[in-house]
């Protein structure tokens, strides 16, 4: 799902003349700042969450800003062109932009890296259907080995195009293929005010109206599921700027800069088979897409030296054309049956690269099956790099290929039993359990020499293995203390030193990469009816090692508010405080027993205690908040002023 927050200004000035008042919007070396170019003669440093501005620097009269200015994050300095002509570099402490550097054309590679002239490429767009229609605008992102270039056309559809970042032929004009993304998404009457931009790898932001009659608006939408999200309706109308940073999109509504805040939460099925998992990308994780490059280019230069090797290729071309042409896919299945590993990945690769079809997901599932198949049939036979490649096409599911986690853990393959884990949204709870298993058993050694996905931990300098956790004395969750609570004896058993989670210090018990793995467990979905039989099988020892570490990412929890680093998605709080109650529900009997265990369930025990305390004084807080609100729609209805004393605590 997606949402726009309220919105507010960060221009209180009319900007400059024209229909692009604003020449761009860039973001400065400190977060939270921007840099706003109007199309006249200002630039001007906001700070979003302030709502006001830092600094302005304009030129003089009869100059004209002619390119947004932007920040060398490197330095901290700022860049603007003006007169088409005359760059000029400065800094905060600067006032004049007339006394600061200067350089006129002709002298700027000087401080621009300039880039090999000869890797131009040139394509030629082949249009379909929409051939009759205008492109209104147009985005671009770089996805993995591609440039997706998206746009949005007079029929109120968006359109999307691949090219390649490093094309096999820059010599030739090659072609382009637009395919379809989205259909109806803005009134097919509109011919301004029209922008588009991507947010995420499912979520792209459009401005324009919605209907023919309607106001413009600001909606997001889903290009996975193709649905709108959500909208906000723009009544001053807007310029056709759209720009995004954060989570912040920044437009023209009316004469000022608005900024309108967004959240948006990643597509998943998991939402109706149980907990819903947590987001694996913060930024820009796109869904990948391949283009034949081969094949849309023809043949190559060198078959064409010689009059005999044309006329060989042109007897080959009528052949092939006489021959009913069979699919790609059926192909690829023939070799899988007899081929070698190696040459069954080189004609996946070229597969894969290939348009893709409606029926593609019909076909991936058909080509794991076949590949599982021979698995099955031939134990030597493990094509993981092949698997692998299939898994990352977003395109699988457990029940489409249940086979593959099977065999999975029969290899004890943890990466590709990982990889499974973050994408697909449907696997049983049976199947999670194995693999908590596996992961909770496999040794250290084999670990080390494993690919593991990194992304969802943090760098502990102070990790250790085979370490017992430290005692932990009582802890302050949120500035409530439990020890006013009725604990009886239970409590004097542990030594109380008052003192923030934060001051709390302890080893993790596993290392970095088994950490990565308990991870993947932590943020799949699960059923707690289903899930809590089957975790009643694992050993008490790896139960309690599973539960020291959750007790260690409930301490970071309480350290770090959100646990949030850039590129690192650790689990949440309430995934961690889920998964400590349903290893408890399961087995406390058995763990009860165990004496390494015992420091570590008094410490689960105040820690639980302590998040009651937190929650209920929530509670209190919430129940009073209602009273006051009511209260106010009291006052609003009788028109009357009073003064009301509310006594939280």
């Amino acid at each position: 799902m997606a949402a726009l927050e309220e919105e507010f200004t960060l221009s209180v000035g009319a900007l400059g003349a024209g229909p692009n008042r604003v020449l761009g919007v860039e973001p400065s070396d400190k977060t939270d700042q921007f840099l706003v170019t109007d199309s006249s003669r200002t630039v001007i440093l906001y700070k979003v969450s302030d709502q006001k501005p830092l600094g302005s620097w304009s030129v003089k009269q009869g100059q004209v800003i002619t390119c947004p200015a932007v920040c060398n994050f490197q330095t901290g300095e700022y860049i603007v062109v003006h007169d088409n002509k005359v760059l000029r570099i400065w800094n905060n402490e600067d006032v004049n932009l007339d006394k600061v550097f200067k350089a006129t054309h002709g002298s700027y590679f000087a401080y621009v890296q300039m880039f090999n002239s000869r890797n131009l490429s040139k394509y030629t767009l082949l249009l379909g259907p929409e051939e009759k229609c205008i492109t209104l605008n147009f985005t671009a992102y770089v996805d993995r080995k591609f440039i997706s270039l998206m746009s949005i056309s007079s029929d109120g559809c968006i359109y999307e195009s691949l090219i390649p970042i490093y094309p096999s032929d820059t010599e030739k004009n090659q072609r382009v293929v637009k395919s379809q993304l989205l259909k109806a998404v803005v009134s097919d009457n509109s011919r301004s005010g029209i922008a588009l931009t991507v947010l995420d790898r499912d979520h792209i932001a459009v401005l324009g109206p919605l209907m023919p009659a309607s106001k413009d608006c600001l909606s997001i939408w889903n290009i996975k599921f193709q649905t709108l999200q959500t909208s906000k309706e723009l009544p001053q109308g807007t310029s056709g700027q759209l720009w995004y940073y954060g989570e912040n999109l920044f437009m023209l509504h009316g004469k000022v800069l608005t900024v309108i805040p967004y959240k948006c939460e990643v597509s998943s099925l998991a939402g109706a088979l149980g907990k819903l998992k947590h987001s694996q990308d913060a930024g820009t994780h796109t869904i990948p897409h391949f283009v034949n490059w081969e094949t849309s280019q023809g043949y190559g230069l060198g078959s064409q030296n010689s009059e005999q090797s044309r006329r060989i290729l042109r007897r080959k071309k009528l052949e092939v054309s006489l021959q009913p042409e069979v699919p790609v896919s059926e192909q690829l299945l023939s070799t899988i049956k007899k081929d070698s590993e190696k040459h069954i990945e080189v004609e996946l690769r070229k597969f894969l690269a290939a348009k893709w079809t409606p029926d593609f997901h019909t076909q991936i599932g058909d080509i794991v099956t076949g590949l599982l198949g021979r698995c099955k049939a031939e134990p030597s036979f493990y094509p993981r790099n092949c698997l692998i490649q299939l898994i990352q096409t977003h395109t699988l599911s457990y029940s489409l290929c249940s086979g593959l986690m099977e065999i999975a853990l029969e290899k004890t393959d943890v990466q590709m039993l990982q990889l499974c884990l973050h994408q697909f949204p449907d696997i049983p709870e049976s199947v999670t359990c194995a693999c908590l298993k596996i992961f909770l058993s496999i040794g250290d050694d084999s670990l080390q020499e494993i690919n593991i996905n990194m992304e969802s931990v943090f760098d502990y300098s102070d990790t250790k293995q085979d370490e017992k956790m430290e005692e932990q004395p009582e802890i302050l969750q949120n500035g409530f203390s439990p020890e006013n609570g009725n604990c009886g004896n239970f409590n004097q058993k542990v030594n109380e030193k008052p003192q923030n989670a934060a001051e709390e210090t302890t080893s993790c018990p596993v290392t970095p990469k088994r950490a990565a793995l308990l991870n993947a467990i932590l943020h799949s979905a699960y059923s707690e009816v289903f899930l809590l039989p089957h975790l009643k099988d694992i050993p008490a020892q790896h139960i309690t090692l599973f539960l020291q570490y959750l007790y260690f990412l409930y301490l970071k929890c309480s350290e770090n508010a959100t646990m949030t680093l850039p590129g690192i998605h650790p689990p949440t709080l309430s995934q961690i405080m889920d998964w400590i109650c349903l290893l408890l529900d399961a087995n406390f009997t058995v763990v009860v027993m165990i004496p390494e265990a015992k420091r570590l369930l008094i410490n689960l025990y105040k820690f639980v205690k302590s998040q009651i305390s937190v929650y209920s004084e929530l509670n209190k807080i919430e129940v009073s908040f209602r009273e006051l609100q009511k209260l106010n729609q009291e006052k609003n209805n009788r028109g009357l002023y009073s003064i009301e004393v509310l006594e939280l605590f």
